[in-house]
């Protein structure tokens, strides 16, 4: 990573970025070319490529920016002590508030599986690590209420968020964020009171 003289990322890479992320989440990520990032930047293409060796390591700069982001409030609920219960709901708001933000279109995790389906490609490898560290951390916290059944009742949460992420640029952002959030309430509330992550679906 190129940086200026006091060590902070150069002026020039963030503004590739920035603008790599706006492009890549609002049009596609194939569908944006570099002269076109590289213009709106307002730099070089050999200050792009002093930067970023080609297309793919952007993309992947992209999606950790990304990664970051949706990182942040389980960090936060996490560091804030909150009880296990308390932190799913915590993130849950969090992807709520996302999905009624302005410009949403959806996972951008989900998006880029889309894009790249090639299953060796360091872009959809970086897709899985992210999947599999919200899975775990999902599992994680509901494994402290009670051991039996987090795994499950975690990949119900997974899908539950994922249909969420899915409808929420495709049907009213509000009522979409609505049902996600009681979908959540009742895994936890049966979850909580049964282990049984299949009945949590009733």
């Amino acid at each position: 990573m190129r940086t200026d003289t006091e060590g902070r990322p150069s002026e020039a890479r963030s503004r590739l970025l920035e603008t790599a992320t706006r492009l890549f989440y609002g049009e596609g990520i194939h569908a944006v070319g570099i002269d076109r990032i590289v213009n709106e930047a307002q730099v070089t293409r050999a200050t792009l490529y002093r930067h970023f060796p080609g297309k793919e390591e952007l993309v992947l700069a992209y999606l950790s920016g990304v990664d970051k982001a949706m990182r942040a409030p389980a960090e936060e609920a996490q560091a804030a002590g909150l009880p296990p219960a308390e932190a799913i709901l915590a993130i849950s708001r969090s992807i709520a508030e996302g999905i009624q933000s302005q410009g949403f279109r959806g996972c951008a995790f989900l998006n880029a599986a889309a894009e790249y389906p090639d299953p060796e490609s360091p872009v959809r490898k970086a897709v899985i690590a992210h999947r599999q560290w919200f899975l775990d951390t999902i599992t994680d916290l509901l494994a402290q209420i009670r051991h039996d059944g987090a795994e499950p009742a975690a990949r119900h949460y997974v899908m539950l968020r994922d249909g969420a992420m899915a409808a929420g640029c495709l049907f009213d952002p509000e009522l979409v964020s609505e049902t996600f959030l009681h979908g959540v309430e009742r895994l936890l509330e049966v979850y909580t009171a049964t282990g049984d992550a299949a009945a949590a679906g009733g």
